[in-house]
């Protein structure tokens, strides 16, 4: 369904002020909405709501939470600042005398949208679209992961509860204890313990291009080893054979380099010394050869860490968080965009 945006009086006022639009005009311009649009509406379907009143298009609820992931906005304010800025409203594509979606419209859509499994498939893709654009390239990945912590971690002494095992036989079985998981805990986090600090939450498993845009995010506990994901990460991207991955000395093992021979990928994982085995010249130039690359893959989650918040959980489970950090991929592959094509212009 093709999205109507109608223009109304208070537009035609509104359009006399000098409002810094730049930025979104570059998005517009560089996106085609349509194949975006498509997609999530054969996921989320407009109708009326639960009160009656007519639902609202996904994409415009879809630009609602990328303004809210650029401008670090909960649901509540970014339903106040399209209503008072005439430079969102007209982003999202509703008139200055239309009603805007509240709160819980886009809460709603974020959780059918999540359990559909649709945000992978956006980031997806958008990437497509910016790699016609010569924007995101897929001559290799870098691949880290980075900790979002959450402030739902277990406070306080532990407690137990009793649980009675089943029955098999005519003989009573003792009651055996376990851990009771209190209310405010997120019950999918795990701890971890991170440059001696221990820290509580979730994984961002991330694979980003040359320029630091991200290709594909896998979301697991804490506690994951970053060395156990790194094919999970492959799985969701597209990369040509010979095409080449980076990594630390952390991802170095027997079965990730079987892994990468077998997707016929160049093995640019970082050497790792052992007690009995130093590295030779070769390895450590070849180390520092990846390095002088591999560190893109920390800017982009330092930039999206201070830009967009995205070292604290904003939701609560596994699949949401999954959500909060594919958004933040979309959110900063598109804020970079314009300016990696005006640096390509210039070149």
């Amino acid at each position: 369904m093709k999205t109507q945006q109608t223009i109304g009086f208070a537009d035609l006022a509104a359009s006399r002020r000098k409002v810094k639009e730049e930025f979104f005009n570059q998005i517009n311009q560089i996106l085609d909405w349509k194949p975006i649009e498509k997609l999530i509406n054969s996921h989320y379907q407009k109708g009326e709501s639960v009160t009656g009143r007519p639902s609202y298009e996904g994409i415009v609820l879809f630009k609602m939470t990328l303004l809210q992931t650029w401008y670090g906005l909960s649901d509540y304010q970014v339903e106040e600042q399209v209503n008072d800025r005439i430079s969102f409203s007209r982003f999202v594509g509703i008139s200055m005398d239309g009603s805007v979606p509240d709160n819980s419209v886009i809460s709603r859509f974020r959780t059918v949208l999540t359990e559909a499994k649709v945000y992978d498939k956006l980031l997806v893709l958008i990437n497509k679209q910016l790699e016609s654009h010569g924007i995101l390239v897929r001559t290799g990945a870098i691949v880290d992961a980075s900790i979002t912590d959450t402030p739902r971690r277990p406070r306080g002494k532990k407690e137990y509860e009793a649980v009675e095992d089943r029955k098999e036989t005519d003989c009573e079985e003792k009651p055996s204890l376990q851990e009771k998981i209190k209310p405010h805990v997120d019950k999918d986090a795990r701890w971890v313990k991170k440059a001696g600090k221990l820290r509580f939450g979730f994984k961002q498993h991330t694979a980003v291009d040359r320029n630091g845009l991200v290709l594909g995010v896998v979301t697991t506990s804490a506690n994951e080893s970053d060395m156990n994901h790194l094919e999970d990460v492959l799985d969701k991207i597209e990369l040509s054979e010979k095409a080449w991955v980076k990594a630390d000395k952390g991802y170095k093992s027997k079965d990730n380099d079987e892994v990468l021979e077998k997707k016929k990928l160049r093995n640019h994982i970082m050497f790792k010394a052992t007690k009995s085995k130093a590295l030779s010249k070769r390895e450590i130039q070849f180390n520092k050869g990846v390095s002088r690359l591999r560190y893109k893959v920390e800017r982009t989650f330092g930039s999206t860490n201070r830009w967009f918040g995205a070292g604290i959980a904003r939701y609560v489970g596994i699949n949401k968080m999954h959500t909060q950090h594919l958004m933040q991929a979309i959110a900063y592959n598109l804020y970079c965009s314009p300016g990696i094509v005006m640096s390509c212009c210039r070149n």
